[in-house]
């Protein structure tokens, strides 16, 4: 097996040999991709077979996938600025509901504020490389 993927251009890495989480982003993306009800049940018959169906997911995941950690937009919106209209909608029709039956709202209404940035670890202090 790693002849042929060595034969393939393939390099084995062994920086972090069990760690099963070394890109979070990723890790993420193949979760999202093995819950679709859409993922394939056995492999592919041919390499245009699974180029067909990743080209699929990659325009379901940025145009019609909402992405919970930037508001319930897709990527696409985000990229195109396009969110801060659907998100400014979606306050309005909020607060519309609420007008309308205030005994449904014990609180606050979702946020739908605008997130600036997505960070993978947003809390982590890196130590300085220089002595203060």
């Amino acid at each position: 097996m790693l002849a042929t993927l060595q034969a393939l251009g393939v390099m084995p890495s062994s920086s972090r040999p069990g760690v099963s989480n070394d890109n979070p982003y990723s890790e993420s993306l193949f979760k999202t991709l093995k819950y679709r009800p859409a993922y394939p049940l056995k492999a592919f018959d041919t390499l245009f077979a699974a180029r067909t169906w990743v080209s699929a997911l990659v325009r379901w995941y940025n145009h019609e996938h909402r992405h919970s950690a930037i508001r319930c937009v897709t990527p696409a919106q985000r990229h195109e600025n396009l969110d801060q209209d659907i998100l400014d909608r979606r306050v309005a029709l909020y607060e519309t509901a609420r007008q309308r039956n205030p005994l449904r709202w014990k609180g606050r209404t979702r946020n739908w504020q605008r997130v600036r940035a997505v960070h993978l670890n947003p809390d982590r202090k890196f130590p300085s490389l220089c002595p203060a």
